[in-house]
């Protein structure tokens, strides 16, 4: 048990800032991707 707790902290640490930050930039490819597949409109729209 003594070996566990300090496993699970220089473990769990680097796994849980590793997930949100996959979940932030997760959110910003979704902003891309919807620009992205917009964006043939828009320049229809403008010629």
């Amino acid at each position: 048990m003594d070996q566990l707790l300090p496993f699970i902290s220089e473990v769990g640490f680097p796994i849980i800032v590793t997930l949100y930050l996959l979940y932030r930039i997760e959110t910003k490819l979704d902003a891309v991707v919807q620009s992205i597949v917009s964006l043939p409109e828009r320049l229809k729209r403008i010629e």
